[in-house]
């Protein structure tokens, strides 16, 4: 188990630079049983700066997406900042949505782990990030289609035309900003319905491990087919019809990001690519409800917007330079 000062290295960048808490302001912890030194790190380096700091717990979530607790989003609502060390993502719900709309400065960290706050993503330069996820952003804004390719065999299009891109930069200092903790990814909802081709998932957190293909048409996932198959189909049947959806395009953009088998991180690495299954809502123009939200990370992509190569076989191509690995 992680000592306390490793603990205390990423809880201070997560309150000092990532949120920019100030003396005076009111912080809430959510958190669950699973995370409680976590959360316990994030509270002491918010009370250091002299923040209002309240920490409330519940039981882990069966899933990505289920809501939290009616206290827990009513405690959200009246926050400046929410920090949310969990087992399972809040991101996509509506309590979370809520309290965006509502001003607070968000914070999602589903499934850090306490090895992860002292290394890797957590300890990028933030500002770097920033500006690489920015230049990410401009090649995709205001294109109308993307194309992925990977070794494993992905070969998916999609239209991504009038969609807002989503910065997620680990910089959070404006009411209403959010995003993850670590950070690092521009991410957009494709055009419902247009998605077509074969999507190859390399990693999905433990519930795909090796190679997954899935066929996708209309913008939907009809078929997989993989040593993970059953496992990923019997998690989307236990949530809605919608959870088929293909919901995000995102690109890495963290250059400390490591690749840990856990989510949170892995989208993040630099010279990924990741796909979503299910809910929308939480991106610009997003309009599919779902109770679920899972994303497939996609190792060595070329991704081909409007015909430019923006990234190829893993190294992204932005600003006229190569980067990633």
């Amino acid at each position: 188990m992680l000592g306390i000062l490793g603990l205390m290295r990423g809880a201070r960048i997560a309150v000092e630079v990532c949120m920019a808490v100030r003396p005076g302001e009111e912080i809430l912890i959510v958190t669950d049983t699973g995370k409680l030194r976590i959360a316990e790190a994030l509270a002491y380096a918010a009370s250091s700066l002299g923040a209002e700091t309240s920490t409330i717990v519940m039981l882990p979530r069966e899933r990505s997406g289920i809501e939290p607790p009616r206290p827990v989003a009513k405690a959200m609502l009246g926050a400046d900042v929410v920090l949310m060390p969990t087992t399972h993502s809040l991101s996509h719900t509506e309590a979370r949505r809520r309290a965006s709309e509502a001003g607070a400065r968000i914070a999602s960290m589903p499934g850090i782990t306490e090895d992860m706050m002292s290394t890797g993503g957590m300890t990028a330069d933030y500002g770097e990030v920033a500006a690489l996820t920015e230049a990410v952003a401009r090649a995709l804004e205001g294109k109308k289609e993307a194309h992925i390719i990977t070794p494993s065999g992905t070969d998916l299009r999609m239209s991504i035309e009038g969609r807002g891109v989503l910065r997620d930069t680990g910089l959070y200092h404006n009411p209403g900003d959010f995003g993850n903790l670590p950070a690092g990814e521009a991410c957009l909802a494709p055009v419902e319905g247009t998605a077509e081709g074969i999507l190859v998932i390399d990693r999905m957190g433990s519930i795909v491990t090796r190679p997954l293909k899935v066929i996708v048409r209309a913008g939907r996932a009809i078929r997989f087919e993989g040593p993970d198959a059953e496992k990923l189909e019997a998690l989307l049947r236990s949530a809605d019809e919608n959870a088929y959806n293909i919901a995000e395009l995102g690109i890495g953009t963290n250059p400390k990001a490591r690749l840990r088998g856990i989510v949170l991180e892995d989208e993040k690495v630099l010279g990924t690519v990741h796909v979503a299954l299910g809910d929308n809502r939480s991106f610009p123009g997003g309009r599919v409800a779902s109770s679920i939200h899972l994303d497939g990370v996609l190792l060595k992509p070329t991704l081909i917007v409007d015909g430019q190569v923006v990234m190829r076989n893993g190294r992204l191509l932005v600003s006229g330079q190569a980067s990633g690995p």
